[in-house]
């Protein structure tokens, strides 16, 4: 399933080029994965933590074709698959695009870890989520 959410680029993200400063491309990329968590996984992150149950980034890579300028309108995407070799660790494949071009693409692994240390797992409630996407 892909999820979109709708972007403005907010004023103090803009650099003195008029473009997103590239430190503020992965803030709207986690603002996206984060509502996919919330909203398609059904996994609150900060109850989870409460619980003990920590969800962690363990790699990502980011790929910026075009910079966005100040005021831009853009989407950014989401779509989440399981590592079938390692299946305690999801992909969160990701894209920003404005008026239909792509503009970035990045790819994020993640797991999840007890918070007072311990083996990567995925919780039952988030392979649950998982198995009805599949």
């Amino acid at each position: 399933m892909e999820y979109i959410k709708k972007y403005t680029a907010k004023e103090e993200h803009i650099n003195l080029q008029g473009n997103i400063d590239g430190l503020y491309v992965p803030y709207y990329l986690a603002d996206c994965r984060q509502s996919f968590i919330h909203d398609v996984l059904k996994f609150d992150i900060e109850e989870e933590a409460r619980n003990g149950i920590g969800m962690v980034l363990s790699k990502y890579n980011i790929d910026i074709f075009r910079t966005l300028k100040g005021g831009s309108k853009f989407s950014v995407s989401c779509t989440v698959s399981i590592d079938r070799n390692t299946p305690t660790l999801l992909y969160f494949k990701q894209a920003v695009t404005l008026r239909g071009k792509l503009t970035t693409r990045g790819l994020f692994s993640w797991t999840c870890r007890p918070t007072n240390g311990g083996r990567s797992f995925l919780p039952p409630s988030l392979s649950k989520q998982l198995d009805r996407l599949y």
